[in-house]
Parts: structure tokens; sequence; C-alpha cells
């Protein structure tokens, strides 16, 4: 079975997660496959619009975290990266429909959709914290940049879930939709999206995420040093093991800060 499933319909992409019984974690695999299919969709004239959604009850619970155990990001070219930089640079409108789990890198790739749809079920968190880890697709200045300061510590630096209500509230997502809607909602966008002209319509992105991507440019350089670094402390080990063993992680040994940051 295909972890990433791809259909055409005219000119609309739709991306579907499949991994439903991992609530559609991410892997090195994913990672891989979902940078050459967006790199493929921009330099494609026939697609105009790409629709991203989840399989099985949930968007994206983030890391597959045994598989990010095994391969964790060891440079500048890791596989998160790589998909970083193709979100950043794609010119063409990418719409999400979420639901279920949508958590870490769930919640942080979205911030570099153009159109979010979640279901009322849909539960958003960026747990990293408590994975002794530091927000990671830009999100360090992405968050803020939307809800400011105070309200990006509360998700950020607590990392508690919340909800898609309170997600809208914080201009994180389009529109709260009915349970079961989000993609037919995200579908007739993008429908209305690809009968636009094509060229206005990527200039007009590229105008909106002009100052943002000279930004995000140089935010995830510096999260992925730090990212690296912290992913190998002690403490990261210790949240991730205790993590797969189900139980409450010991940081009585934390380190006091890391270099970069």
């Amino acid at each position: 079975m295909n972890d990433i499933i791809t259909e055409k319909s005219g000119s609309i992409l739709r991306v579907q997660l499949n991994r439903p019984a991992k609530k559609n974690a991410m892997t090195t695999g994913m990672y891989l496959t979902m940078t050459e299919l967006l790199k493929k969709a921009a330099a494609d004239n026939e697609i105009r619009v790409v629709v991203w959604h989840g399989a099985g009850d949930s968007f994206c619970a983030g890391n597959d975290i045994e598989d990010f155990l095994k391969t964790p990001p060891a440079s500048k070219e890791s596989p998160q990266e790589q998909l970083m930089r193709i979100l950043i640079d794609l010119d063409k409108p990418l719409v999400a429909a979420v639901h279920g789990a949508t958590v870490g890198g769930g919640t942080t790739m979205i911030t570099h959709c153009d159109f979010v749809y979640a279901a009322e079920n849909t539960r958003f968190q960026m747990p990293f914290i408590n994975l002794a880890a530091v927000p990671e697709f830009g999100s360090s200045y992405t968050i803020p940049a939307w809800v400011g300061h105070i309200r990006a510590s509360e998700l950020i630096l607590l990392g508690q879930p919340f909800t898609a209500r309170r997600a809208a509230e914080l201009g994180l997502v389009t529109r709260v939709v009915p349970d079961g809607e989000a993609l037919n909602v995200a579908m007739e966008v993008a429908q209305q999206l690809a009968a636009k002209p094509a060229g206005a319509l990527q200039a007009s992105k590229r105008l909106l995420k002009r100052t943002a991507r000279q930004q995000l440019e140089q935010v995830i350089r510096v999260e992925t040093d730090v990212f690296t670094e912290l992913i190998r402390s002690a403490d990261a080990k210790e949240a991730l093991t205790a993590f797969l063993e189900k139980r409450k992680p010991d940081f009585t040994k934390s380190q006091k800060s890391v270099a970069g940051t």
C-alpha cells in the first residue's frame, strides 16, 4: 500500500497521506515522496491547484517516532528540510482539508497552505517542547507572525492541544466545517481557484508570500541547526523513548541552554 496517494482531476492534484493505522504519521520516505510530488506539480502546467488531506480518522500525527529515532535529521539537506523548501517555493495554491489528529508537523506544515478547512473534530497540537525539541517548518516565525507572541507562547511553550474553533479564532485555519465535509469544501474551493487565470493566480501568491519567504529562508536554517542539536540530546532521547513506552518522561537532568537559540 502506498503511503501517499495522488489523483489528478482536471487541473487539480489531490494528495492523500495514506497511513491511517498510524494516523498518517510522516516517515522519511513520505517526506521525500511529498517533496517530489510538489516539485512535479510546480513544473506541470496542467496542474493549477493542489489539495492535501489525510486518510482515516486523522490528517497527520507528525513524525513517525520509530522511524524518526532511526533516521533523525542530520543535515541541511534532510528530507524534512527538502519538503520545507518546496512548500515555501510552491507558487500554485495549496488547499488543505484537515480532521482528527493534526499534530506536530501536521500542524506546522499547514502554515504553508493558502487555505485550510478544518473539520469540527480536528485537534491541533505542537508538542515539540514535550519531546525536548523546538518548532519546525518555519513555525517559530509563522505562528508568532499570525497570532502574536503571547498566543504563540501558549501554543508552543506549553504544547497543549487546541480545537478547530480555537484555531479559527487565532487565524490558523480558513474555516471550520462539519465533520466529513472538509475535503468536499476544499475541492469546491480548488475548483474555483482552478478557474482563475493561472498566471495572475500564481503571481498573486508570490506577492502575498514575498516578505514571508525571505524571512522563512533564514528561520529554517536556524530552526534546523537547533532542532538537529537538540534531537540528539539526552532529554530528547528520554522524551522519545518515554513516548514509545507510554510513560511520563524524566527531565531531572535537563540541559539549561543550547547554542544558537
